[in-house]
């Protein structure tokens, strides 16, 4: 069963389903101006790869001075072997589009389990568990994504360089 986000309401919803979960980032990602903050335990090839999710992404970091594209992989070992598409991006976009790992300080269990994607509008998407379809989404509501920031603002500050997805400068 799917439950997509409703674009009409702001507050916070349940989402359930991988359809739902998708259009929910892609909403996200459309109400996006300058900056995405995104922790993800692992990169899966059905996560912002998408032609319009890489589209999306695109134009956020090319949406002028201060656009910010901040990601936190558990895993970017197995992102590089599965040679995800956003690799591709972030390296053509080393400035914009940033990718740390985890350092060895932020890895429990709920931070290498929990999923989410903050944009500079007070939208978010939060998937506790990553490996489940259910989570809860908003558009618009600050309340709610103030604790997921702040949380991905202290991972972040932990967080390593991942530079085996660097390009190799030959």
């Amino acid at each position: 069963m799917s439950t997509p986000i409703p674009s009409t309401d702001d507050g916070a919803r349940a989402v359930s389903g991988s359809e739902a979960i998708a259009a929910a980032r892609l909403e996200l990602l459309a109400a996006a101006r300058y900056k995405l903050a995104i922790h993800l335990p692992v990169l899966t090839a059905d996560i912002l790869s998408s032609p319009a999710e890489l589209a999306e992404l695109r134009r956020i970091a090319i949406a002028g001075r201060g656009a910010e594209i901040r990601i936190v992989l558990g895993d970017p070992d197995a992102t590089l072997r599965m040679g995800h598409r956003l690799i591709d991006l972030a390296q053509r976009m080393p400035s914009v589009l940033r990718i740390r790992t985890l350092a060895e300080e932020d890895r429990s269990t709920e931070t290498e389990a929990s999923s989410w994607l903050l944009n500079d509008t007070s939208g978010y998407l939060f998937l506790p568990d990553a490996d489940r379809w259910e989570g809860r989404a908003a558009l618009k509501d600050g309340p709610g994504q103030t604790p997921l920031l702040l949380r991905f603002e202290q991972i972040w500050e932990h967080a390593l360089p991942a530079t085996q997805l660097q390009p190799l400068g030959l």
